[in-house]
């Protein structure tokens, strides 16, 4: 999804309408530097604006997505195109997703052992070491809870019975024996509890 020409089209549908960017901010009840930031290719208008957006610029999502008006003759054309990016896009960010839990969870197991292993080595028994083993025990618990929030939200678990791919809820994924990112879930489409494997696109 190439940003800068989805700018350049918002900045140029904004002036055929004769509406200044402070304008279009104000009839989407956000700041002229947000519009802005979409015309200058920094960022995408988000999903709740962007109905609006194409309803007061008189075009359509899939226009805007892509950049550029689309005709008739072309739109099923344009639509393939603009899915494929979008699934793409969505596998990337999840693999993203799966990199950095498992980044936080490497450093966070290094960050614990070398403390232990420093604090140990360096102080005698008593409230201090108690202390510091306590904390870091604790930081690296809620590491824990934060990576598998990560592994929750990037991609998929897939039914090994059924092959249904599908999201689990945080408390479902955290119940639930693993190995790695497999985790012995129920599937919602079969009903049957299988080692559902994760994968990055639907």
């Amino acid at each position: 999804m190439d940003l800068i020409k989805i700018g350049k089209f918002i900045s140029s549908k904004r002036k055929e309408k004769d509406i200044t960017q402070s304008e279009l901010a104000e009839k989407l009840y956000i700041t002229d530097r947000a519009v802005s930031k979409w015309e200058t290719g920094i960022c995408l208008p988000d999903a709740d604006k962007m109905l609006d957006l194409c309803n007061i610029l008189g075009i359509s999502v899939n226009e805007l997505l892509n950049g550029e008006n689309i005709d008739m003759k072309d739109l099923n054309k344009k639509t393939d195109e603009l899915l494929l990016e979008l699934a793409k896009q969505e596998e990337l960010k999840n693999k993203k997703l799966i990199t950095s839990m498992w980044v936080m969870m490497i450093v966070t197991v290094i960050f614990y052992v070398g403390i232990l292993a420093l604090a140990c080595a360096t102080l005698k028994e008593g409230p201090v070491l108690g202390t510091i083993i306590t904390v870091s025990t604790i930081i690296v618990v809620l590491a824990a809870f934060y990576a598998l929030k990560l592994e929750v939200e990037a991609g998929y678990y897939e039914c090994k019975e059924c092959h249904n791919r599908y999201i689990p809820s945080y408390m479902e994924a955290l119940m639930a024996p693993h190995m790695s990112t497999t985790r012995y879930l129920k599937c919602p489409k079969c009903g049957k509890r299988t080692w559902s494997k994760k994968v990055m696109k639907k």
